[in-house]
């Protein structure tokens, strides 16, 4: 059975996954709302999809629309996706999940009271590659895991307005975070401690953020994000056995070395595994849980947003950035 997709938000990303879409098994789009109506017909138009509105209750009525994908900006993600949870509609969020650690734990409440799926879009957790790097992690090749260092970052201009206004989420954390920080907790875990620097934009957003991040176990992570500088954009993760280096743009899931150490440990190894339209293995994967009739997925649960909201609340809070607020 193939799920109908309902999208909410007609940028950029909504055109990324709705391009993966078409090459993923099990899901089609069938409908897609924006504020502009308008909008929303050109978009269905171009990806094919029969339903177009303005309003999110009604792409909720839509009997085609068995699951919604929120993809508008981050400030804007907490009411169509608690909606869509009301509505007994299964939901994806865009990430992060929202813009307040308060409005994500209320979409988690929502969606376990309820009992519907609910997944944050965090989706290089799916590529290939990143599962090749986890087994490599798992199979101890480089021993335990002690410390991640990871950073991403470039020049944002001001003319692009989704990295500076306040408003609609802007800042370095919120936007690039997801990707150094989740990678951090799905090798560490939940962090026992935040610690965090940075520097604001004219606007009030984060323009830097360094994060130091500790676990009760000793680990560390060393993460920063930028939206002023050049970034490596690439990670780190070291273990008592060796390490491997994740090669930039670190969200691409492209290549990765690994280096062990000690007697026997040979030369690097290399793994490659490009791929285009790399969200459609999200798309597979949320089509699956939903046909096992998960309201959460075990690769990305709903524990893992709330450990990211956590840790984005902390820094910011640190740094002093203006925020939006979802829930006021």
């Amino acid at each position: 059975m193939s799920v109908g997709w309902g999208f909410v938000g007609t940028g950029g990303i909504a055109r990324t996954v709705a391009r993966a879409m078409e090459l993923a098994d099990g899901g089609e789009l069938v409908a897609v709302c924006s504020r502009d109506e308008s909008r929303a017909r050109t978009f269905a138009d171009e990806h094919g999809a029969a339903g177009a509105y303005d309003d999110v209750a009604a792409l909720l009525a839509d009997p085609a629309v068995d699951a919604v994908y929120v993809a508008t900006t981050h400030p804007q993600h907490h009411a169509p996706a608690r909606a869509a949870l009301l509505a007994g509609t299964p939901v994806l969020v865009e990430k992060p999940m929202t813009v307040t650690a308060a409005a994500t734990r209320d979409l988690v409440a929502t969606a376990r009271e309820r009992g519907v799926f609910c997944m944050e879009a965090y989706w290089t957790r799916f590529l290939p590659l990143t599962r090749e790097l986890l087994d490599v992690v798992a199979s101890g090749a480089i021993g335990e895991v002690l410390s991640v260092h990871a950073d991403l970052g470039f020049p944002a201009p001001q003319s692009a307005r989704r990295f500076h206004d306040p408003a609609i989420g802007g800042g370095s954390l919120l936007d690039l975070g997801p990707y150094p920080v989740g990678l951090a907790l799905t090798l560490l875990g939940t962090p026992s401690a935040v610690r965090a620097a940075g520097s604001l934009t004219p606007s009030g957003v984060d323009r830097q953020v360094a994060l130091a991040l500790s676990w009760e176990s000793g680990a560390v992570a060393a993460l920063s994000t930028t939206i002023a500088a050049h970034a490596s954009s690439r990670a780190w993760i070291e273990g008592d056995a060796g390490w491997i280096e994740v090669d930039a743009p670190l969200h691409s899931g492209r290549r990765f070395t690994v280096h062990r150490r000690g007697e026997g440990a040979g030369e690097p190894e290399v793994r490659e595994n490009p791929v285009e339209h790399g969200h459609r293995f999200m798309l597979e994967h949320v089509h699956e849980c939903l046909a096992a009739a998960r309201t959460e997925s075990p690769l990305v649960p709903l524990d893992f947003s709330v450990d990211l909201a956590d840790v984005f609340e902390q820094a910011l809070r640190q740094v002093g950035a203006a925020r939006a607020d979802e829930l006021g």
